[in-house]
């Protein structure tokens, strides 16, 4: 991910395997790691159970808060890009309960139609 995309908010993608030894104290039994997005410290990390949240907060990013959003919460969602030339891509997610979505741009190197394929397979049963 380039650092002017990451200055602009935007997502890019992340290394599954750089993420293993992070994430496994928090996984439960038969749930892996699927996808990866990182925006400067902030993470959108998707498994085959959830979605989570990585907010990392402080100057040094020690202290770091993890949300989960199991795939069944997830009412709507969307993807918007204007075609071909869009440099970014924007993913809004409305969860249960909560009137205004969740939005992430992405990067054009982040593959968004991956992202919306994975969270269609997990939240259309």
């Amino acid at each position: 991910m380039g650092l002017l995309n990451g200055l602009l908010g935007n997502a890019g993608e992340v290394s599954i395997e750089k993420l293993q030894e992070e994430f496994q104290p928090l996984l439960i039994e038969g749930e892996v790691l699927e996808m990866a997005f990182k925006v400067i410290r902030d993470m959108w990390v998707f498994t085959n159970k959830r979605l989570i949240l990585v907010d990392k907060q402080g100057v040094t990013g020690k202290k770091v808060d993890y949300q989960s959003i199991p795939y069944h919460s997830i009412v709507r969602f969307s993807k918007e890009s204007t075609g071909l030339f869009d440099l970014d891509a924007e993913l809004k997610i409305w969860l249960s309960g909560s009137h205004e979505p969740l939005v992430k741009e992405f990067s054009k190197k982040a593959n968004v139609n991956q992202v919306y394929q994975l969270i269609s397979k997990y939240t259309l049963k």
